[in-house]
């Protein structure tokens, strides 16, 4: 059997927490064919494997080579009946969904340009009691990987970059708790379970994890132990938000 990869396995610890609470509350909700829209799914990274577990996804994404990708790797994975691309951003939403039990929104949030009106948009495509999974950059995380690289001019202006509201730069915006859940409040969601994503993971050589055996799965499940935990949410390069509607 061929080992992971390099990417793979920081892909694993990566994702990992992210996908646990997917999965985590589509069995809560006993739905057995739910109706995704993955908005930015790309080549179908959480897509594919949704669809393999019986649920329809519709992958919304700008990219058309991302989506010739995720064509292909729906069609090898035996899923393509269940997946569907759609060129577009969240922009597009209300045109092109008509209604969705669970929408993804991981890393998209960051980069557009009114964040209050696309989570409006999402909630207005939610059935009532639909969920979003929403995955975002977390601010004071960022201040800090700034500060640890010696960009100290720029951290400080991440740091006073608060007063605006997550103003947006060129690796886009970032946001903390507080104001998550204002602004999904806002459009009418709750935000029912907040989880600190990448707490250790950007830290950790990637050498360690390519050398050191079961590195890769220890830090998976200290990712997992700490991701409830408050305390650790400033911390986290990533929050990860299941709001329901």
């Amino acid at each position: 059997m061929a080992q992971p990869s390099a990417s793979d396995r920081r892909q694993s610890v990566r994702a990992g927490v992210v996908w646990d609470g997917v999965r985590q509350l589509l069995e809560a909700d006993g739905s057995e064919h739910a109706r995704i829209v993955d908005i930015g799914g790309g080549t179908g990274g959480f897509a594919v494997p949704l669809a393999e577990l019986g649920h329809t996804v519709q992958v919304i994404d700008p990219s058309p080579d991302a989506l010739a990708s995720l064509d292909r790797r729906a069609r090898e994975r035996g899923v393509a009946d269940r997946v569907t691309g759609q060129q577009g951003d969240l922009s597009d939403l209300a045109t092109l969904v008509d209604e969705a039990d669970l929408v993804l929104c991981h890393g998209v949030l960051e980069m557009v340009d009114d964040p209050a009106a696309s989570l409006a948009s999402i909630a207005g495509v939610l059935r009532p009691g639909g969920h979003l999974s929403l995955l975002v950059a977390q601010r004071h995380a960022a201040v800090v990987a700034r500060a640890m690289a010696g960009h100290f001019q720029a951290a400080r202006e991440l740091l006073e970059g608060e007063a605006t509201e997550g103003a947006a730069g060129r690796g886009g915006r970032r946001f903390t708790h507080d104001e998550l859940v204002g602004l999904l409040g806002a459009a009418g969601l709750d935000a029912s379970s907040v989880q600190a994503v990448r707490v250790f993971a950007d830290l950790v050589p990637g050498s360690l994890l390519d050398l050191e055996p079961g590195a890769t799965a220890a830090l998976v499940e200290l990712e997992r132990a700490v991701a409830t935990r408050a305390e650790y949410l400033p911390l986290a390069t990533q929050l990860h938000v299941i709001a329901t509607r």
